[in-house]
C-alpha cells in the first residue's frame, strides 16, 4: 500500500523527519511491525540486525617477552533494544560495514592488553580464560556503539621461529610418545598373550578330542567283546542251570530213597521194639498183679483188679506207641490198622494174664478154689493201681 513500510525480521526501520524518536534520537524506531510513512515529509532508512563477524590476526607480546601471534574470531550484532539501535543507527547507518572494522580493532586492543599480563603457558593452557577476560573488558565498549558480542573464539596460537611453545610441549610429547609406546608394548604383548592362549585352547580342544575318540573306541571294543561273549556266556549259564537241576533232582531223589528206607526199615523196627516192651510192661504188670492175688488169696478181687488195670494197660501201650516216630504211608487205612493191631495187642495181653492167673508162681502154694472176699482198700480215693 502507498506509504505503508514494513521491516524484515533482522532489520530496524529508522524514520527520520517529524517529531524526533527516543530520548531525543533524531528519528524513530520500528520493529517488528509496518507503519505509514508520509512521502516526502518522512525519510526511511534501514539498519541491519543480523549476526556479523570479525577476523583478528594480531601480534602480541607476552608477560615473558615472548612474540605471539594470536588470530581470533569475533561473532557480533546490533542489540535489539531501541537504546542499542539508536546508538548503532548514529554510526554505522550510512557505513555499516564499518562495525566488523571497528569491532576487530577494539578486541586487538583488548587482546594485546590481556596477553602482556600473562604467561606463554598461561595462554596456551588457559585460552578459555583469555577469551573470557577479553570478551569480559570489550563489552562496555561495545555497547556503547550498541554492539553486542555473541561468541569470542581463540582460533591459533604462533610463537613463529622462536620454538618456545615448541619446546614447552616437548616433555608432554615425549610422555604421549612413551605412553603410546607402552601402550603398543601391552597391545603387542596382549596380542602375543591371545595368541598363546588360543593355542592353548586348540591343544586343550585336540587332547580333549583325543580323549573323546579313544573312550568311544574302548566302548565300542567293549561293546563288541561282549557282544562276542554272549553265546558262550549265554551256553554256560544254560549248562549250569541244567546242571544245577540235575543236582536237585539227585537230592530230592536221595531224600525220597532216605524216607522209603526209614518207613521200609527204621519204622517197622521201632514199632517191633516198642511192642516188645509193651509186653515186657505187661507181663511185669501180670506179675505183680498175681503176687498182689497170691498175696490177697481172693480171685474176685484179682480178677477185678485186672479189669479195672486193663484201661491202664492199653493207656501205656498206646503211650508207648504215641512215643514212637512211626509214618502211616496209607493214610486213613493205615491209622485204622494201627489202632486194630492196638487193640489186638491189649486183648492179647488181657488173655495172656488170665492164663497166667491159675498158674501158681514158683515157690507159692496153689489157691484153693473158693474165692475170698477182696481185701478192703486203703481209702476211698486210691484208684487203679498204676504200671511203673
Amino acid at each position: 500500500m502507498f506509504g505503508y513500510r514494513v521491516p524484515s525480521p533482522d532489520e530496524a526501520m529508522l524514520i527520520s523527519g517529524g517529531r524526533r524518536g527516543l530520548k531525543g534520537a533524531p528519528f524513530r524506531v520500528v520493529t517488528g511491525h509496518g507503519t505509514f510513512v508520509l512521502p516526502v515529509f518522512r525519510k526511511v532508512r534501514f539498519l541491519t540486525l543480523a549476526m556479523s563477524e570479525s577476523e583478528v590476526a594480531e601480534t602480541c607480546v607476552t608477560k615473558q617477552g615472548i612474540v605471539l601471534t594470536v588470530r581470533a574470531v569475533i561473532a557480533f550484532k546490533v542489540g535489539n533494544d531501541n537504546e542499542s539501535i539508536v546508538n548503532a543507527g548514529q554510526r554505522f547507518l550510512s557505513e555499516q560495514e564499518q562495525m566488523s572494522v571497528l569491532t576487530g580493532r577494539i578486541f586487538s586492543g583488548h587482546l594485546r592488553s590481556i596477553i602482556g599480563s600473562m604467561t606463554v603457558e598461561e595462554i596456551v593452557t588457559e585460552r578459555q580464560k583469555l577469551a573470557t577476560e577479553v570478551l569480559e573488558t570489550s563489552k562496555t565498549e561495545m555497547g556503547k556503539i550498541g554492539l553486542i558480542v555473541d561468541s569470542f573464539q581463540i582460533q591459533s596460537i604462533d610463537d613463529g621461529d622462536t620454538g618456545y611453545i615448541e619446546a614447552m610441549s616437548a616433555p608432554h610429547k615425549a610422555a604421549i610418545q612413551r605412553q603410546a609406546k607402552i601402550a603398543e608394548a601391552q597391545a603387542t604383548q596382549a596380542s602375543v598373550e591371545a595368541q598363546q592362549e588360543a593355542a592353548r585352547n586348540q591343544a586343550e580342544y585336540e587332547r580333549q578330542t583325543a580323549i573323546v575318540e579313544a573312550e568311544y573306541k574302548a566302548e565300542v571294543d567293549r561293546a563288541q567283546a561282549q557282544s562276542a561273549q554272549a553265546g558262550p556266556l549265554a551256553q554256560a549259564h544254560a549248562q549250569q542251570e541244567v546242571l544245577a537241576a540235575q543236582t536237585e533232582l539227585a537230592e530230592r531223589a536221595a531224600q525220597l530213597r532216605q524216607q522209603e528206607l526209614v518207613a521200609e526199615v527204621v519204622k517197622p523196627a521201632e514199632a517191633e521194639a516198642e511192642r516188645i516192651k509193651v509186653v515186657a510192661l505187661a507181663e511185669a504188670e501180670r506179675m505183680k498183679i498175681q503176687a498182689e492175688a497170691a498175696a490177697s488169696h481172693d480171685r474176685v478181687a484179682l480178677d477185678q483188679l485186672l479189669i479195672d488195670q486193663l484201661p491202664q494197660i492199653v493207656k501205656e501201650a498206646a503211650t508207648g506207641l504215641s512215643q514212637a516216630n512211626v509214618n502211616v504211608l496209607n493214610g486213613a487205612d493205615g491209622l485204622g490198622e494201627v489202632a486194630a493191631g492196638l487193640v489186638s495187642q491189649g486183648l492179647t495181653i488181657l488173655d495172656t494174664v488170665k492164663q497166667n492167673l491159675g498158674k501158681p508162681a514158683e515157690g507159692e502154694p496153689a489157691t484153693s478154689g473158693a474165692p475170698r472176699s477182696p481185701a478192703p482198700r486203703s481209702g476211698p480215693d486210691d484208684g487203679p493201681v498204676a504200671l511203673p
